[in-house]
């Protein structure tokens, strides 16, 4: 793919205009102009997900709409009502929250809130979403990540490519920030600045230190505005917390399952991942290790969820069995036809899982 490029400005002759020239000595011309030669061989090898980055001015934009005309994502109109409401109308509820987890927005409270009260980050996972359901094929998305923090930027890129790699879908993203390089991990980057263009190999996204301790059950104060079931929390529950840099990102708490006859499970009781760390499976890691650190005591440990990102992370794993089919939970007011098209996730389907304690390793064998 091949482009010579020229944008050329024309310049009135105004009063200001000529007093800046003699001021300055800047030359008048009767145009500015910039001019671009651009060479992309996209062509050669396949691929999902392309960069073009650079300083801003820097000509990403007319670069980028000289290349794929009419394929620039536009900003999306977005109404009062809820946010899942804002999608196609022939999408169904099930592909609207699979897409939306895809991307990184796997908060329910936050589906059910209009776009103009969500964070900038929750806001930018959104805009991705609908774009990849309005959009067939390629998909060029402009500012990729600007008006978001740098640490959700980081993420949500990582997730982003994660789902169009899934999909087999492309996506080009038009930045100026160099740093999701290394958390979009695209196939192909093209540097404005210096007019250079390079294949890379996928590599995986930098590694994050999640650590995890028992915590008081006040944390769950600062989770419990994203969990989508009752913000209370049992007084039995035993909470743990997930930090990365010594800051709280994550909170799972379990509590003992009664029973007449088995005395050996625990039971997940609530799980939450903020929403700027939401899309690189923490809360699957987090379940990981708690079922591990049951298991070294002595315990069983289940969890029953209707989330689509944990029951995909989980139906994945070797470290977790389902348990029978899923299950549908019904309302038990008088009202029920009230409830029909409510968006209680927990309509999606409950699936119950065991934890498989991991293989203790084992020891080398002399020689």
């Amino acid at each position: 793919m091949r482009a010579d490029i020229t944008l050329a400005t024309p310049v009135r002759r105004t009063a200001r205009v000529l007093q800046l020239q003699g001021m300055f000595d800047v030359p008048l011309e009767e145009k500015l102009t910039n001019s671009w030669s651009v060479h992309l061989p996209i062509e050669e090898r396949r691929w999902n997900v392309g960069l073009i980055v650079g300083p801003s001015g820097s000509g990403k934009s007319t670069i980028a709409n000289e290349l794929w005309p009419g394929r620039l994502v536009k900003d999306h109109p977005w109404g009062d009502r809820a946010l899942v409401d804002d999608f196609p109308p022939g999408m169904g509820i099930k592909d609207i929250v699979g897409l939306l987890t895809a991307v990184g927005l796997s908060s329910p409270p936050a589906w059910l809130r209009p776009y103009k009260t969500l964070s900038n980050g929750e806001a930018f996972r959104a805009s991705m979403a609908r774009a990849l359901a309005e959009h067939k094929g390629l998909l060029v998305v402009d500012e990729f990540t600007s008006v978001v923090d740098r640490q959700v930027a980081k993420v949500a890129s990582h997730a982003v490519a994660k789902s169009v790699r899934r999909d087999g879908r492309q996506l080009v993203a038009v930045t100026c920030h160099y740093d999701v390089v290394d958390w979009l991990q695209p196939d192909w980057v093209y540097d404005v600045a210096t007019g250079s263009f390079e294949w890379r190999s996928v590599q995986p996204r930098p590694r994050l230190q999640l650590d995890i301790h028992a915590a008081d059950r006040s944390l769950w104060q600062m989770f419990r505005h994203h969990h989508y079931l009752s913000s209370d929390i049992s007084n039995a529950a035993q909470c743990f917390a997930g930090c990365i840099d010594g800051k709280p990102v994550a909170f799972a708490a379990y509590r003992h399952f009664q029973h007449p006859k088995v005395r050996d499970i625990k039971l997940g009781h609530r799980l939450v991942v903020l929403p700027d760390f939401q899309g690189l499976s923490i809360g699957g890691h987090l379940e990981d290790w708690l079922g591990q650190h049951l298991h070294a005591q002595g315990f069983r440990y289940r969890n029953v969820t209707s989330h689509p990102a944990l029951i995909a992370y989980m139906e994945r794993s070797p470290r977790w069995q389902r348990q029978g089919r899923a299950t549908k939970l019904h309302t038990s007011s008088k009202r029920r036809n009230q409830h029909a098209n409510t968006l209680d996730p927990r309509r999606l389907g409950l699936v119950s899982f065991e934890y498989v304690p991991a293989a203790p390793a084992r020891a080398a064998r002399p020689r």
